[in-house]
Formats: C-alpha cells, structure tokens, sequence
C-alpha cells in the first residue's frame, strides 16, 4: 500500500502547478536553515514562507520529501540531507506516524535535543525567527 501511495505521489508531482512546486520548495528551504539542536513547528514554517494557513500543506510536503526532492534533483534544485526531523507540532510533540515518530527522535537526541516521552521544550529548544534568508 505505502508503494502504491508513494507512486501517485509521484504521479501527482508530474502535473502539480508551477506554484505547488515553488510551495514545496519554498517548505525545504526554510526547513534547512533550522540550525542543529533546535525544532520549530509546521505553522512556522508556513509563516515563515509567507503561507501561514497551509501549516498542514507544510506536513504533508515533508512527509513526501523522499520523493518530491527525486523531482527537484532532476530541475537541480535537490535538499539533499533535509533536517526534516527538527519539525514537530505546535504542541512540542513527536507526531506519530507509521512509527516514523522514533526515528525523528533519535535523530533529535544525537543533536544533543532532551525529548521527554515524545515531547520537546520550546523554552529550551524552540526555533523561531521572524524572517529567514532568501538562497
């Protein structure tokens, strides 16, 4: 099944719009400025670039990473190493998905991230800039 959703992804990014295609861009490039052993949340990321009523749209953009950025490497535009992990919900929360959630902390321990249970301190952690620089 996961194969399956995987391919129409794929099949989908061939006919997104050129502004989807800048959206999901637009998410990466934000994504890669969150320095090492900080997270944000989605709506600051969609804040960040402009679209602060698409903090879902942002969740489902790194969600499909793997397979949008096989797109972008072709217009050579890749994000290779796209600390997607550093993205967690509003609440400080480890999100749970297909036990993805694990991964997403372990890589946050190695950067020195304290998760309690699934959760992160804003207060200790939290990313949140009022701008980001234009690459």
């Amino acid at each position: 099944m996961k194969k399956a959703l995987k391919t129409q992804y794929i099949f989908e990014w061939c006919m997104l719009s050129d502004e989807a295609k800048a959206f999901h861009y637009a998410v990466y490039a934000a994504v890669s400025q969150i320095p090492y052993g900080k997270v944000t949340n989605y709506g600051h990321i969609a804040y960040l670039i402009g679209r602060p009523q698409n903090s879902r749209r942002v969740g489902l953009a790194l969600k499909n990473y793997l397979a949008v950025n096989a797109f972008l490497r072709h217009e050579n535009a890749a994000f290779d190493n796209l600390p997607w992990w550093r993205v967690i919900s509003s609440t400080g929360l480890i999100a749970k998905r297909d036990g993805g959630e694990h991964e997403q902390k372990r890589r946050l321990v190695a950067e020195n991230v304290v998760v309690n249970g699934m959760t992160v301190s804003w207060a200790d952690y939290g990313w949140f800039p009022d701008e980001i620089d234009d690459e």
